[in-house]
């Protein structure tokens, strides 16, 4: 019997910088609500922020 939840029962959320969703990680458990990028290069602005397509 399989344990724990099915990916796509996670949460999700949209990164602030380059607006991909992305979903819950255990190492962000206790700090869920605060996370709001999907990557420390996109933290950090390093990523091109992604165009808005047309």
């Amino acid at each position: 019997m399989p344990r724990g939840v099915a990916k796509a029962d996670l949460p999700q959320k949209i990164c602030a910088h380059c607006g991909r969703p992305f979903t819950w990680r255990r190492k962000w458990a206790r700090d869920w609500e605060q996370v709001k990028y999907c990557s420390d290069a996109c933290r950090q602005g390093k990523m091109p922020k992604r165009q808005a397509e047309s």
